[in-house]
């Protein structure tokens, strides 16, 4: 079996189409067409259905797909295992993560890890969308509720605090509430509830089963956009918040605790680049802990 028809098969099964599995491999769509045919006359059978919006695996492609990872996997590990222990350390990994922790924390964060290891390219994508690891659309995600079954390799990075937060400017014209009941008296801005894609998320009911004024927004950065200009209250990730004097917490009292997770496929542990990036995220979360959870430090 040729390796570099498995190659292809394993770009059009993750891509979806051709045009875009050849564009990732750097292969014209004819090229890419040319050596799924002859993968498939190799063995036989139709792995691949086409069709102009697209491509789908039969049930002999998605038997071949499992295999074609496992060997995916080998290689990878092979060439870790001949690769100079002095060599950089080079390559891409692609990391997801949920929006807020992905520009408020992360992009920062990663950039230092690229500035000590040149070679090494970082993908920051966001969280929620459909991925696999197994499938290489993601070498590593964080994520905040483990998956209850499946062979990832799953690893606590930390917990992290949310709280009741509002500009100052804000609170200079609409006053500050005393108690939960006197929300319902200004605009609160809250997520956008159908589109919460974990239940750890479910933090926002406070705010939407109390009466009064709202302004949605699904994105955590735009929530924090939009409660330091001074639209309303809102409840924030205090790594977010990260001692910004423009914003006030309110209602002490008030606050959420959730964790974060990160998530590695067991096969990719001996991959240089992967392992170096996991590494580094431990460390950064453990030292960042009370940026994470201020109260618990005293902040």
């Amino acid at each position: 079996m040729d390796w570099d028809h498995l190659r292809v098969f394993l770009a059009v099964a993750r891509e979806g189409q051709l045009l875009s599995a050849g564009k990732k491999l750097g292969l014209n769509h004819a090229t890419v067409s040319r050596r799924l045919d002859a993968l498939e006359a190799s063995l036989g059978s139709q792995l691949v259905v086409r069709r102009p919006a697209g491509s789908t695996l039969t049930a002999a492609g998605e038997r071949l797909l499992e295999v074609a990872e496992r060997l995916e996997s080998e290689v990878l590990g092979i060439s870790e295992e001949l690769r100079d222990v002095t060599a950089e350390v080079a390559g891409t990994v692609r990391i997801g993560a949920p929006d807020g922790l992905g520009n408020c924390f992360l992009a920062a964060e990663l950039g230092a890890l690229v500035a000590l290891h040149p070679g090494l390219v970082v993908e920051l994508v966001p969280l929620p969308r459909i991925f696999s690891l197994s499938r290489r659309e993601a070498d590593l995600a964080i994520v905040l509720e483990p998956p209850e079954d499946g062979r990832l390799v799953v690893s606590k990075l930390t917990d992290y605090s949310l709280g009741l937060y509002a500009a100052r400017d804000y609170l200079a014209r609409e006053g500050v509430p005393a108690g939960t009941a006197e929300l319902a008296a200004h605009v609160l801005v809250t997520g956008v509830e159908d589109m919460a894609y974990s239940s750890a998320l479910d933090y926002g009911a406070l705010l939407e089963k109390t009466p009064g004024r709202k302004f949605r927004c699904a994105s955590v950065v735009g929530q924090l956009e939009a409660v330091r200009a001074g639209t309303g209250i809102g409840i924030l990730h205090d790594f977010a918040v990260n001692g910004d004097a423009g914003l006030v917490r309110v209602l002490p009292d008030v606050a959420f605790r959730r964790s974060y997770y990160l998530l590695s496929h067991p096969e990719s542990a001996s991959v240089r680049r992967i392992a170096t990036c996991r590494e580094f995220l431990a460390r950064r979360f453990r030292e960042a802990r009370a940026r994470f959870l201020p109260e618990a430090d005293g902040g």
